[in-house]
């Protein structure tokens, strides 16, 4: 439920209008916030209150009022005051507090049951039910997955909230240490680009004002509840393929991933046989730094020999040369599409398959930390 701090700036912001004080205490008598200094134990007069039937009474100089959600009694609040003024008053201030405990309840309802969707934890049937109940309408969303590197703490989370507080139709949650999820109502968002610049203002906000570094990955458009996990999975897929493929990108959309999405899903065993049949045995060793900018400026200006001369500051047939330096060594000539495209694939084979002996490798040596830590 609520903190006792927020029960505590609330009773001082009602005692601050109406000048008078008063002490929240729990259904079972413990001192929960207080305007003033109670010199008298009360715990047994509240307590009585408590188990008697009625929702108010006055006793020694206070008012004892019960504070009842959904008809269950969660507080009992005093009103240290007498006469009818002050009556009315603690009648305001349980108003105030029931109303302000239920919005919360729904709020966290509501955090709860966007985590279960996201999951894709419930079954369709309650998954509506429960989101008429909690007012959660259809619209068309997007998942974004903001992921923290290193230790994700409070400030990120907030810092999300901050953002979109304004906003009632979005929700952010989180379901894990290292990633924050913003579940965007996006009826208002109607191009791609819009939602690119969403992702890079979410980046660039949480590294200037919580200070650290963050990527965000995002899913497609989906217009039903049960369709959000989806988003979720295309947004984590997004992030993951990204940190391969797209290693410089802070956002990366899942349709934007193209090739990358499908060479990711491959076995090792298909990559290993297609490297074999592409390069005919062992992989030659000449990617040194002028050869990769080379070919990497190559395939930016679409095989285009006199743009990538020009931007290399490099003479035409020095590119030719080292083109066909290429040729000779691979068997390829990336000057073709055909050959282009090919080998294209098979670098991006080459990093997928890098990349997941390194995750091999740092999952192995994180458990055998573990064993010795046991």
């Amino acid at each position: 439920m609520l903190s006792n701090h927020k029960l505590q700036v609330t009773l001082g912001e009602i005692k601050e209008i109406t000048r008078v004080d008063f002490a929240l205490y729990s259904d079972k008598g413990k001192l929960l916030a207080s305007t003033y200094y109670l010199e008298e134990d009360l715990e047994d007069a509240i307590r009585l209150f408590a188990d008697s039937m009625a929702e108010s009474q006055m006793l020694s100089g206070y008012h004892f009022f019960k504070v009842l959600i959904e008809g269950e009694l969660e507080y009992i609040l005093l009103a240290h005051a007498g006469g009818e003024e002050a009556y009315m008053i603690g009648r305001l201030a349980v108003c105030q507090i029931r109303n302000m405990v239920s919005a919360y309840q729904e709020q966290f309802d509501r955090n709860s049951f966007i985590q279960n969707v996201v999951l894709g934890n419930m079954l369709v049937v309650d998954m509506y039910n429960k989101a008429k109940k909690l007012h959660v309408e259809a619209a068309e969303r997007v998942v974004f997955v903001v992921e923290v590197s290193g230790e994700k703490d409070g400030t990120v989370i907030e810092t999300v909230r901050n953002l979109f507080a304004s906003s009632p139709r979005d929700f952010v949650t989180e379901v894990d240490e290292r990633s924050v999820i913003l579940v965007k109502d996006v009826r208002d968002i109607s191009s791609d680009e819009e939602l690119q610049r969403l992702a890079k203002m979410l980046v660039d906000n949480l590294q200037s004002e919580a200070l650290v570094k963050v990527r965000a990955g995002y899913g497609n458009r989906v217009e039903l509840l049960p369709d959000i996990a989806r988003s979720y999975q295309e947004a984590k897929m997004a992030l993951e393929v990204g940190r391969i493929f797209y290693a410089d990108s802070e956002t990366v959309s899942y349709s934007k991933l193209g090739i990358g999405r499908l060479i990711y899903q491959i076995p090792a065993n298909l990559c290993e046989m297609f490297l074999r049949e592409v390069f005919g045995g062992k992989i030659p060793d000449i990617f040194d730094e002028e050869t990769t900018v080379t070919i990497n400026k190559f395939f930016e200006n679409n095989l285009n020999i006199s743009e990538t001369a020009r931007q290399l500051y490099v003479h035409r047939n020095t590119l030719v040369y080292r083109l066909e330096r290429i040729q000779k060594i691979l068997g390829l000539d990336i000057r073709t599409f055909e050959d282009a495209m090919l080998f294209k694939i098979a670098l991006m084979v080459i990093a997928h398959m890098s990349y997941q002996k390194n995750l091999t490798r740092q999952r192995e040596k994180e458990e055998n930390e573990k064993r010795r830590n046991i």
